[in-house]
């Protein structure tokens, strides 16, 4: 059983909501899309996650083009369809319509050959929660450094 290994960790994600629940998902990507994400080559800035028709897409991620590949290349901004069970589909929208949760990609990483997405469902964090988590962990590395 090989190990898994982070490509990209969301910390924006984790600045910016409180993350509540955690869904793995798989992608339907193209070769070149693959051989990017394994690169490094992919960002989450402006990119979210919808639910639509019964399935969960990957909206606004950007992934650059793969510097070897030819004119069948993929297009960098496509919308992606993620690949969760049924019940953690209905689960995840139940979630977003009722409770005015916001599902956000929280890591990417690499698991048994294929290439993973964590979804967080979050709840926005407001300014002041946002400096107490920022205090927290100052203190925390304050005191670790006076331990050593």
């Amino acid at each position: 059983m090989s190990a898994d290994k982070d490509i990209l960790t969301n910390r924006q994600a984790f600045h910016e909501y409180h993350i509540l629940d955690k869904y793995e998902a798989g992608a339907v990507l193209q070769g070149t899309e693959v051989k990017s994400i394994m690169a490094g080559r992919i960002q989450l800035k402006d990119s979210y996650v919808t639910v639509k028709d019964d399935e969960v897409w990957l909206i606004n991620a950007h992934i650059s083009p793969y510097s070897h590949g030819n004119i069948q290349n993929h297009e960098p901004l496509r919308s992606r369809k993620l690949l969760l069970h049924r019940r953690e589909i209905e689960k995840l929208e139940k979630e977003t319509a009722q409770r005015g949760m916001t599902p956000v990609i929280t890591s990417i990483y690499w698991k048994n050959g294929r290439i993973k997405f964590k979804i967080g469902v979050a709840k926005g964090k407001k300014l002041d929660d946002k400096c107490a988590t920022e205090l927290r962990k100052t203190l925390n590395k304050e005191t670790r450094q006076d331990l050593k």
